[in-house]
């Protein structure tokens, strides 16, 4: 039987509050995780991160549920639910988020906006999500290079987010897992400062969830601004 070994961190990093909200969550059938990243030009950032991770943290799984199609009604659910926070406040409030449940049958994932989740396997980044930015597109079309997505004028375009029936577009995906895989679910915060290679770099180097975290935060405390954003990861390795 394969083990899950986690690591979760939050920080508001040079900002005034934190905007982002983090979840691990143990159900039947595995481990659930999460990351949400409040919208900071939007009302309310930390409100609409948190109506995402409270969702996923109370919602049931039917012991009958295919993990893919619960993980995707659910993040509906919790669309939906924050459109009605935003009604009922008058906000503007938007989120992104990134949400990644693993089974002893494999792993499946979806996201919307920004929040990244990188799957790694045989000493490899296997997979990364695609951001939903307009930096993002211009890295498809060949103006830019993926590492200078995290600089790019257009970064914090983003063409979907929570929050909103019209751009609520989440993308998903999924994978079989075996010994040694890794996953990491991070905001802008940590992949703006971090390389893709260096995400690499620094799991070969760790023995633990937690250590290959702190090697990354490492790398972001040497290079974050002072007012750089808020910063959420969670590390996960399957031994």
């Amino acid at each position: 039987m394969l083990s899950i070994d986690s690591y979760v961190f939050t920080n508001r990093g040079g900002r005034n509050r934190n905007e982002d909200s983090v979840l691990e969550r143990e159900l039947p059938c595995g481990m659930l995780f999460a990351v949400a990243d409040g919208l900071g030009g939007h009302s309310d950032g930390d409100r609409a991160s948190g109506c995402v991770t409270e969702h996923f943290s109370g919602a049931d799984f039917p012991d009958d549920s295919d993990p893919a199609e619960w993980l995707g009604k659910e993040l509906e659910a919790a669309n939906e639910r924050l459109c009605a926070l935003k009604e009922e406040t008058h906000s503007s409030m938007k989120t992104t988020a990134a949400v990644l449940l693993i089974t002893e049958s494999g792993a499946c994932w979806t996201h919307v906006g920004d929040t990244r989740l990188y799957f790694l396997r045989d000493s490899g980044v296997f997979a990364v999500t695609e951001d939903h930015s307009v930096a993002f597109k211009k890295y498809r079309a060949g103006e830019i290079t993926f590492e200078q997505i995290g600089s790019d004028e257009d970064q914090s375009a983003l063409l979907r987010t929570m929050g909103s029936a019209d751009h609520f577009l989440p993308e998903s995906d999924s994978s079989d897992i075996r010994a040694g895989d890794a996953f990491l679910i991070c905001s802008d915060g940590l992949w703006e400062q971090v390389r893709r290679e260096e995400v690499l770099i620094d799991l070969l180097k760790a023995g633990s969830a937690r250590e290959w975290a702190e090697l990354m935060l490492l790398r972001y405390m040497e290079r974050a601004p002072a007012d750089g954003d808020n910063i959420s990861l969670i590390t996960i390795m399957i031994t």
